[in-house]
C-alpha cells in the first residue's frame, strides 16, 4: 500500500467521527503516528491529536499524564514499550475532557493507579452516563482535594488544585525533580480557550489559579500546555502563564465594558471580533467561546 493511500485511509476513517476498524489494528497500521520528545531528565511529551501528553520513564517507574483518545493512546503505549516493558505506575488526568481522558481505557490492564481531582472524576462519570459510554471509560481510582503526591522511581509527582478554571476539576501536575509542570487545559498557548461552564468553569478564578501556580513553582519551571495555536509551542515558561492571565483579565474587562454599554451576547457575536483588546496575541478561531463564557459569568454575578 502506498504512503498516500495509507494517509487517505487514516484521514477518511476518522472524518466520519469514529473508525469502523479496531483501534488496536489501527495502531499497528499507522503507528508510531505521534511524536515522543524528551524535555528534561526522564520526562517528556507525546503529541498527536488532542491534549498534550506528558510522561516519565526510568528503570524503576513509569508515569503518564493524560491519554488523548482511544485510537491515539495505543500509539503512546507502543512508543513507551520500546523503552520499558514494566507496568505503568501512575496514570494521571489533568481533567475529564475526552481529548485528555478518552484514551484511559487503553491502559486498563497495564496501570497500577489512576489519579485525578475528585471533581474531574465526577465530571467524567457524569458525561459518560449522559453519553451512554460508561463501558469505554477507565475512571480514576484515586482522587484528592487540594494536593497529592507520590514517589515513582527517581521522580516525585505532585498534583495541585487551585480552584475552578477551565473546568472545576483542573490540576497542575508537577514532576518535582525534573521541575516540569503539566498545566492541562489551564493553558491554551496563544489559542482561544474552551471555557466549560457546564463543568463549573470560572474565568475569574482561572486568573487566580494561574497566579497561584506562578507562586508555587519557580522561574526555572518548564511548563507543558494542553493546547497551543498553530506554529506555537506546547511548552513554555512562567511568562506564558502571565500572558494567559493577561488574556483572561482583558477578556473580563472588555466584556464587562460591553455589558455596561448595553450590548447583548447576540450583538457581541454579530460584531465578529478577531481579538480581545490588550491581548491581541490570542487570535484565530473560537473567540466566541471566551466571550460567551465571560458574558454568562458576569451576568450571573449581577443576579
Amino acid at each position: 500500500m502506498s504512503l498516500q493511500r495509507r494517509q487517505f485511509l487514516h484521514t477518511s476513517s476518522f472524518a466520519i467521527g469514529a473508525s469502523v476498524l479496531p483501534s488496536t489494528w489501527l495502531a499497528q497500521l499507522f503507528a508510531p503516528a505521534g511524536e515522543m520528545k524528551i524535555l528534561r531528565s526522564n520526562v517528556g511529551i507525546f503529541t498527536e491529536r488532542g491534549g498534550t501528553i506528558a510522561w516519565m520513564i526510568d528503570k524503576e517507574g513509569l508515569i503518564v499524564v493524560d491519554t488523548q483518545f482511544p485510537d491515539t493512546a495505543p500509539h503512546l503505549i507502543e512508543a513507551i514499550r520500546k523503552q520499558s516493558d514494566r507496568r505503568i505506575d501512575l496514570l494521571v488526568n489533568t481533567h475529564h475532557h475526552g481529548d485528555h481522558s478518552g484514551g484511559n481505557i487503553a491502559f486498563k490492564d497495564i496501570v497500577n493507579r489512576v489519579v485525578a481531582h475528585k471533581n474531574s472524576r465526577a465530571n467524567q462519570e457524569r458525561v459518560a452516563i449522559a453519553n451512554k459510554s460508561e463501558d469505554k471509560q477507565l475512571y480514576p481510582d484515586t482522587t484528592f482535594d487540594t494536593t497529592w503526591s507520590q514517589k515513582v522511581g527517581a521522580e516525585i509527582l505532585s498534583m495541585h488544585y487551585f480552584g475552578p478554571g477551565h473546568t472545576n476539576g483542573d490540576s497542575f501536575v508537577h514532576f518535582e525533580n525534573a521541575n516540569v509542570v503539566h498545566c492541562g487545559d489551564l493553558m491554551f498557548n496563544r489559542r482561544f480557550p474552551f471555557v466549560d461552564k457546564t463543568s463549573g468553569a470560572s474565568v475569574s478564578n482561572w486568573i487566580v489559579a494561574l497566579g497561584k501556580a506562578h507562586k508555587t513553582f519557580n522561574k526555572d519551571t518548564l511548563y507543558v500546555f494542553g493546547h497551543s495555536a498553530d506554529g506555537i509551542p506546547v511548552t513554555g515558561t512562567e511568562q506564558d502563564l502571565a500572558a494567559m492571565q493577561n488574556y483572561l483579565s482583558k477578556l473580563l474587562k472588555f466584556v464587562k465594558k460591553e455589558i455596561k454599554a448595553g450590548k447583548t451576547k447576540e450583538q457581541l457575536a454579530e460584531a465578529k471580533l478577531q481579538s480581545i483588546p490588550g491581548a491581541e496575541e490570542w487570535k484565530g478561531q473560537g473567540i466566541e467561546r471566551s466571550i460567551n463564557a465571560a458574558f454568562d459569568e458576569l451576568m450571573e454575578g449581577k443576579k
